[in-house]
């Protein structure tokens, strides 16, 4: 692949950070109109032949074929292999992409094409560590699904096999390259909401596949399913169709509701805010309705403090997931400050300017009522002193929304930031280290809860304390 321009998100997100933006330049609002957030500049360049990227999907389940389908919607992409444990799925991308497309049961048939530049990673959680560093050995660069890895032991090594190969690695994250939280990031460091105080992060649903009761086909046996290299390193037992396509219920082979979903919620905090993560974490949670022989929660509430940093002051989150939720679900990013909110649901940026008092309080429902009639002259009389020009009441919050473009779609830009570093030979900003980050405090809300306990996690050198 010929090398180009580097036009990398890092470089674009430092931009975005810029010396005017952490010197808390006023922001330009215009309050009650709503307002489009512009796309990014993509380069509209076409590909000659040297600079296409050919990939091959490992694991083509739901997100296998979700990133397949958006990864060929940026120009100069080609799906050349994909490799998947159950039969009908392979035979499903040959329909799909071509009966040329190679398929096969052995992703390491895969990592040995020459053919292939970069691999998607949809795999099972537990699968995913061992993949990813096996493929940046190969020399591929790595679309990796979230979370980055299934136990917080095994980040590091994803991380030093990321340094040591220079090979690209983006976890599949999308918020994280989404216009709308960029906006959200850009407004934040311009001050708009004062001084971050708390977050609040929700992600519920209410369907029997958004609490992934997925479907099983009618062949599912050990002939169709390769179950023996689907264990990998989980315990062994008898075939299950059950545990191989509803695996996210199952902790020997995924992360459960904190792993799945509270990832992609610590992405957009941790980007709008650059934080590096909580240092004390908390969960509270249960199985209330999915009791379908699953041995993960489908409530779960965590607690999390972060610590103060040169970015940020200390401030605390917490965070949701419902999967018996009577509206219908949905997803919400809240940053709270001492000035305003920021609020995030979906491709919806809502904005609300609000001001803290700064007097004491007087008059109204107040202790002052309680004074006897001489000491409420006497205090009235000290305030007029000590507070000549009372702060008047406080105004209804100023609002101003953003939305994204009708069909935007988050997933495309991830891509394409991905593709654009894998070919240009440039850096990604969800990388091993922040998508760690973002999987680590997610991690740590399954230890505490099934562990029954707070957790201590050091942010900065990621590990348990």
């Amino acid at each position: 692949m010929k090398k180009q321009n580097k036009s990398t998100r890092r470089s674009f997100v430092k931009r975005l950070a810029g010396s005017a933006l952490l010197a808390g330049a006023a922001p330009q609002l215009a309050f009650g109109k709503p307002q489009k957030v512009e796309l990014l500049p993509w380069n509209k360049d076409k590909f000659s032949a040297n600079d296409k990227i050919r990939i091959a999907a490992i694991g083509a389940g739901i997100m296998g074929f979700e990133n397949i389908r958006t990864a060929l919607m940026v120009p100069g992409v080609e799906l050349v292999a994909a490799c998947d444990l159950y039969d009908g799925r392979l035979t499903r991308v040959k329909e799909v992409y071509g009966k040329e497309i190679f398929t096969t049961r052995d992703y390491r048939e895969i990592l040995d094409r020459a053919d292939v530049d970069a691999i998607i990673n949809s795999t099972t959680d537990h699968w995913h560590d061992h993949i990813s560093i096996e493929a940046m050995q190969k020399g591929k660069a790595v679309y990796h699904e979230k979370p980055m890895v299934q136990h917080l032991e095994e980040g590091q090594a994803v991380i030093d096999a990321q340094k040591k190969t220079g090979k690209v690695l983006q976890v599949g994250a999308q918020w994280v390259s989404s216009i709308v939280y960029l906006k959200a990031k850009e407004l934040y460091k311009k001050g708009a909401i004062g001084e971050l105080v708390m977050g609040e992060a929700v992600y519920d649903r209410q369907s029997a596949i958004g609490a992934w009761q997925y479907s099983i086909p009618p062949d599912a046996s050990e002939k169709t399913v390769d179950w023996t290299r689907f264990l990998g390193d989980a315990p062994k037992r008898p075939f299950d169709a059950v545990r191989f396509f509803r695996w996210r219920n199952y902790r020997d082979y995924g992360t459960g509701v904190a792993g799945d979903l509270f990832v992609h919620l610590f992405g957009g905090v941790h980007m709008i805010t650059d934080s590096n993560g909580p240092n004390r974490i908390y969960c509270s949670g249960g199985l209330r309705y999915w009791k379908d022989g699953r041995d993960v929660p489908d409530v779960v509430l965590g607690i999390y403090d972060y610590p103060q940093t040169a970015m940020h002051p200390a401030f605390n989150l917490q965070m949701r997931v419902n999967f018996i939720d009577g509206s219908g679900g949905g997803t919400l990013i809240k940053i709270i400050g001492t000035e305003g909110t920021l609020e995030i649901r979906d491709d919806t940026l809502i904005l609300k300017r609000s001001k803290m008092p700064q007097n004491p309080g007087y008059g109204g429902w107040d202790t002052f009522h309680t004074f006897s009639e001489a000491m409420q002259k006497e205090f009235a009389k000290w305030y007029s002193e000590n507070y000549p020009e009372p702060r008047p009441e406080i105004p209804e919050p100023e609002e101003v929304v953003y939305q994204a473009p009708d069909g935007y779609y988050d997933r495309k830009d991830h891509w394409q930031y991905f593709l654009d570093a894998v070919r240009n030979g440039g850096s990604v900003y969800e990388d091993a280290e922040f998508g760690l980050r973002a999987a680590a405090p997610a991690l740590a809300t399954n230890k505490s809860y099934f562990e029954k306990k707070v957790i201590n996690w050091d942010p900065d050198k990621m590990n348990l304390v």
